[in-house]
């Protein structure tokens, strides 16, 4: 039982620690962004040689490593994201009159940079772990870049709860390009798509009582995809989910 408990536990716990950490240095004044930004970078580094390492064993502890790995890597683009270093050419709020593919357009002038940036890590990510039996690091960054693009899209078409205060003051102006409403098409096509690998992932983990090396990775990737359908499901009900980063939400700017 401990071999799914734990990672489960370890899961839930990195994902509630590290926004917390990422949305507390995002909020400092602005002079310590430049000092934040080398330091994620310096971890970016350790992080891509420790998920190279860790990709060649089949162990719980390198199942582990390239997970939390790989977490890391995600955390210097949403600390740059956040710092705003890296977003996009578009740095004034959505013009009120842009509408359909107009409004698209702006929309993605404004991340683009971030977009690409989540590609280049992607590229890191995939290289370093090419061609290895520990998997783990690779699919724990597939699953948080298409489940925060679909986050992204469902923002801009509409949902129910934008969750706003989580952006820091100098990135108010992101804010114009969300829209509320009580739901949108992509909605559903997200959770349910998400759902339908989902369930087979929890399916194979129920299967691998005698590897704790595959229970271990499978119970760590399904776990941070239900986070992600959780997540999901925040966006449509109108409750706050804000209180669970409270201590790393002090705008210090």
């Amino acid at each position: 039982m401990s071999q799914y408990l734990f990672p489960i536990l370890f899961t839930l716990f990195v994902w509630w620690f590290s926004t917390g950490v990422i949305m507390y240095f995002g909020r400092l004044p602005r002079w310590t962004f430049k000092w934040t930004l080398l330091a994620f970078t310096l971890v970016l580094g350790f992080a891509l040689v420790g998920m190279s390492i860790s990709a060649s064993g089949t162990t719980v502890a390198s199942a582990y490593c390239a997970f939390t790995c790989a977490v890391l890597v995600w955390s210097w683009q949403e600390i740059a994201f956040l710092l705003g270093y890296v977003t996009g050419a578009r740095r004034s709020e959505c013009p009120p009159d842009s509408r359909g593919w107009q409004r698209m357009r702006h929309a993605t002038e404004a991340i683009l940079h971030h977009e690409m940036a989540l590609i280049l890590l992607a590229l890191m990510v995939f290289a370093v772990s090419w061609d290895k039996p520990n998997q783990t690091g690779w699919w724990t960054y597939l699953v948080l870049w298409s489940m925060r693009l679909s986050a992204k899209l469902n923002l801009f078409l509409g949902v129910r709860n934008l969750s706003e205060n989580f952006l820091p003051a100098h990135l108010a102006y992101l804010q114009s390009y969300f829209t509320r409403r009580s739901w949108n098409w992509l909605m559903p096509v997200s959770v349910i798509a998400a759902t339908a690998v989902l369930v087979p992932l929890w399916m194979a983990v129920s299967v691998q009582p005698q590897d704790a090396f595959a229970a271990t990775s499978l119970c760590l990737v399904a776990g941070l995809l239900t986070l992600a359908v959780v997540e999901h499901l925040f966006m449509v009900v109108p409750l706050p989910t804000t209180w669970m980063w409270k201590w790393g939400m002090r705008e210090g700017a």
